[in-house]
């Protein structure tokens, strides 16, 4: 990848950091740690990636995406926010009484959400199933899913796993958000569910490991999917829970609760160091 591409995804990338932390905390609530940790992948997916047309966000031949883990909305509105699909300054209604930006994704009620999702462990077995009717149609979208790693501990992310490999779902693109981190804890400790490459091997798919802020590894990641035939792809996204927020680096408190004023403002100050580096 060009430099000049690395330099326009990381400040993008930055922005929608710089917009989930608005948005939690102008909700005094919500999951800003594996909503920061996701930033770099949503924003590859959202500008680079997926065929998809903000200006006509429910067109039969868009690629299709689906937040599993679905409590990290800020990152996906943050990101369809950029994107264009609707104003910025409707994140700053996060969560707030009568606003369509609630704490979880509704299909129904926000511009470019393919799936409504929060009970763990569903959303991929929502992709599962729109990635077999778009080979049974003979239609030519994708499907892509980012899943958590302590939502890997469910049971029915593995049997959608295995449905997938069974349907040979290679137009599904997985994405397992792997920052070791989970609300209660490391997920070693809570409900160990590694080690998820030997897992999905296991299971029939094809396993790619990268980086989850290294653009150049995302951007190999998603090209050598598209050439796997006969089987799904997970993306195996080593992440940093928290990511650009100092204090919220790595810091499992920070899974489900939005900074107060004084904290609020360092993570808007770490942002916006980070962004003066992009210039």
């Amino acid at each position: 990848m060009e430099n000049s591409k690395v330099l326009s995804l990381s400040r993008i990338a930055n922005r929608i950091r710089r917009n989930i932390i608005e948005s939690v905390y102008n909700a005094k609530c919500g999951h800003p740690g594996g909503s920061l940790s996701i930033a770099d992948i949503m924003t590859y997916l959202y500008f680079e990636e997926m065929n998809i047309d903000p200006k006509n966000p429910d067109f039969s031949g868009r690629d299709r995406f689906v937040l599993s883990k679905g409590h990290t909305a800020p990152a996906l509105y943050a990101a369809l926010a950029e994107r264009g699909f609707f104003p910025t300054e409707d994140l700053k209604t996060l969560r707030k009484t009568a606003s369509y930006l609630q704490g979880h994704p509704d299909m129904k009620g926000v511009p470019g959400v393919d799936m409504s999702t929060g009970s763990l462990g569903q959303g991929i077995s929502a992709a599962c199933g729109m990635a077999l009717s778009s080979k049974l149609d003979g239609s030519p979208f994708r499907v892509y899913t980012v899943l958590g790693d302590g939502e890997s501990e469910e049971g029915q992310v593995w049997e959608a796993a295995m449905f997938a490999a069974h349907y040979k779902l290679d137009n599904l693109v997985a994405i397992l958000d792997l920052n070791g981190l989970q609300i209660d804890g490391p997920i070693t400790e809570v409900m160990n569910p590694t080690p998820h490459d030997e897992k999905f091997l296991a299971f029939g798919w094809n396993v790619i490991t990268i980086d989850a802020h290294d653009f150049n590894e995302i951007e190999a990641a998603f090209d050598a999917a598209r050439k796997i035939e006969g089987k799904p792809t997970v993306i195996i996204a080593r992440s940093i829970k928290g990511k650009g927020v100092s204090y919220m680096e790595n810091a499992c408190e920070w899974h489900g609760q939005a900074p107060k004023e004084d904290l609020y403002k360092v993570a808007i100050s770490d942002l916006d160091a980070i962004g003066e580096t992009l210039k």
